[in-house]
């Protein structure tokens, strides 16, 4: 099987080179082992060895005998192991000894060193549009950090392929399937985190029904500022309405599950009066899980514009963060008191940072009003303290790539790139 190309690749090989261990976290199935394997002298799978794991529990470093960089698979299953690896990264004294890799966090141990100083920690989320092939990557993320003026043909990817896309979701394993089997598999992997997956974050047995509410709750939700007691205000279970602290419960385990991530706000310096909201989004790792857990497909998404483009602005969120990330980037988001809305803020390591509105349309009036919110927002920071913006864009799911005279760009999807 050939392996597809992630943009975390290059990223995971400068780590290896400057921390004696790299610690490779994302949900499961999203590529981490494939990935780890490409640049692995040696291998252990925790998952599957249990031999392995029964010597964890005798010495923790008896596993990690092998050539470096020696791939640990799913450590969190045997976390004595963490000290193995600390200790044998401080005998040592070499970059690149181990990589580890994990698909939950597991819960706070007191006898578990942090790791500072011997741990990078990288995470890796389900293929972005460029790594799946379905965007041309002519117009790049960085390019557009660098205040670069851009432009590419409209990428030709209809809504009802995008859709396709979307609900296939950016899971390695998927591609190679029929689009209804793919939907069936990432409906598989929805129940899985019913049934299993959130058992395995700590240990407590969860209500099945329940944990299925809140997630379906979520989704519903997508790409909103949703509060939990909304959640809970929200779903309905058999035995009646959950309260607020199960419900934060269910919602810890789903992002320590790494199924979940939220979207914190940018604190930002105005130069107005306005007051910046503190509430965070929430997106699923990949909107695909938020599809599935709706029993949506491409046809039904069709029918429902208004869902279809919060999952789109979903999606959006997810490649950026895939894009961003190598540039020490975080993607947030923007909202004053005045219902002033910015999808997504990008800010880098090196200060930069650029704005985006996401539009599932890229009809002339939409876009107008989109780069009118952008430059409204724009005039409110105040850029003596954080800068000018690299770029303002509009990012659509269709049309073409140019800069529009006030100075905002149209990015379609189909041509964004890291």
């Amino acid at each position: 099987m050939t392996y597809i190309k992630r943009v975390i690749d290059a990223e995971l090989k400068e780590r290896l080179a400057s921390a004696g261990a790299v610690v490779l976290e994302g949900p499961k199935a999203c590529g981490k082992t494939e990935t780890a394997m490409q640049v692995a002298a040696s291998s252990v799978f925790l998952d599957l060895d249990s031999a392995a794991r029964t010597s964890v529990d005798i010495d923790p470093r008896l596993p990690l005998s092998g050539a470096t960089p020696r791939l640990i698979d799913e450590w969190q299953i045997a976390p004595a192991i963490w000290n193995g690896v600390r200790l044998e990264v401080d005998t040592r004294k070499l970059p690149g000894q181990f990589i580890l890799t994990g698909s939950a966090t597991p819960a706070d141990d007191h006898t578990r060193h942090t790791g500072a100083g011997r741990f990078a920690h990288l995470r890796m989320r389900p293929m972005s549009l460029f790594e799946m092939g379905a965007s041309s990557g002519e117009i790049s993320l960085l390019s557009l950090l660098r205040g670069e003026a851009v432009s590419a043909p409209d990428p030709g990817l209809g809504l009802r392929e995008l859709l396709e896309v979307l609900c296939r979701g950016g899971w390695p394993a998927y591609t190679r399937l029929s689009l209804p089997a793919a939907l069936r598999a990432v409906q598989d992997y929805v129940r899985d985190i019913f049934r299993e997956d959130i058992h395995t974050v700590d240990g407590i047995r969860r209500d099945p029904l329940r944990v299925q509410a809140v997630v379906e709750s979520l989704a519903r939700h997508v790409a909103t500022e949703v509060t939990h007691t909304s959640i809970a205000a929200d779903v309905a279970v058999p035995a009646g309405s959950l309260d607020i602290n199960t419900v934060t419960a269910y919602l810890n385990a789903l992002e320590r599950l790494m199924i979940v991530e939220h979207q914190a706000p940018w604190a930002v310096h105005l130069r107005s009066r306005s007051r910046v909201r503190n509430s965070r989004k929430f997106h699923f790792v990949d909107p695909s899980l938020a599809v599935a857990a709706l029993g949506a497909g491409p046809e039904s998404l069709l029918a429902d514009l208004n869902t279809t483009g919060l999952l789109f602005e979903s999606m959006v969120i997810r490649d950026l963060r895939v894009y961003s990330q190598s540039l020490g980037g975080e993607v947030r988001h923007y909202r004053d008191n005045t219902g002033l809305e910015i999808d997504a803020v990008v800010t880098t390591a090196d200060a930069r940072w650029c704005a985006c509105e996401v539009k599932l349309s890229s009809a002339p009036h939409i876009v107008d009003a989109a780069a009118a919110q952008l430059l409204k927002f724009a005039q409110r920071v105040d850029t003596t303290r954080c800068g000018e913006p690299s770029a303002l864009l509009v990012i659509t799911a269709g049309g073409y790539g140019y800069r529009r005279p006030d100075g905002v760009t149209v990015v379609p999807i189909g041509v964004l790139g890291p």
